[in-house]
């Protein structure tokens, strides 16, 4: 498939399609940094529709118990394709599933870049330091179709959406906040933000 990139180079292994297959594969690489000593973690980001696969838990037990130099990156969007969270899950959410296996956890704004920065740093940093594992849960909305395939306007309703564009209405979208963050810092002009903008589309 068309997105299934990775780069030897840059310690990028390919995207799975299969759901969670790389979650397992993390915990193994994780492990093997450890007792190899190697300054060094493996990261896997999978969504909270991933979480109820049977490879979730055996891989979160797996990391856990043998401290896995891993992190979990969850992003909870809130639809598995098709499947609303009501439906997957009656817990609060995939945080707690790592509390329960004995992990570090970390639920962040999954709209906000910088709290996503600051959050997997102090991940990564506890991962080296303490010898085990980290799960993030970084909380979001999946505003879109889950792929080309997909039609969302099946499953959820124009209410549904309505709700989603106040609340983006109120805090902006994250592209937004960060464009001005960027804007204010001196870091973006307006010229380069139209230009990035134009690019995008080509």
């Amino acid at each position: 498939m068309p997105i299934h990139y990775g780069s030897r180079d840059l310690n990028i292994v390919t995207v799975s399609s299969p759901l969670c297959t790389q979650v397992p594969q993390a915990s193994g690489a994780g492990y093997n940094f450890r007792i190899r000593g190697d300054d060094r973690i493996a990261v896997t980001y999978f969504g909270e529709g991933a979480a109820s696969e049977g490879d979730f838990h055996s891989a979160l037990n797996f990391a856990a118990t043998l401290r896995s130099q891993t992190l979990f990156y969850c992003r909870n969007n809130m639809y598995a394709i098709s499947t609303p969270i009501d439906d997957q899950y009656a817990g609060d959410g995939i945080v707690v599933r790592g509390v329960a296996y004995g992990m570090p956890s970390i639920r962040v704004d999954g709209n906000d870049l910088i709290a996503i920065y600051h959050a997997t740093k102090k991940a990564r940093e506890l991962i080296l330091k303490e010898k085990r594992p980290v799960l993030i849960e970084a909380i979001s909305y999946r505003v879109g179709d889950h792929s080309t395939s997909d039609f969302s306007q099946r499953y959820r309703d124009e209410e549904e959406m309505k709700k989603w564009e106040e609340l983006l209405s109120k805090f902006s979208s994250p592209i937004q906040r960060m464009e001005r963050y960027l804007t204010k810092r001196g870091l973006l002009t307006e010229e380069r933000t139209k230009a990035l903008r134009k690019d995008a589309l080509n």
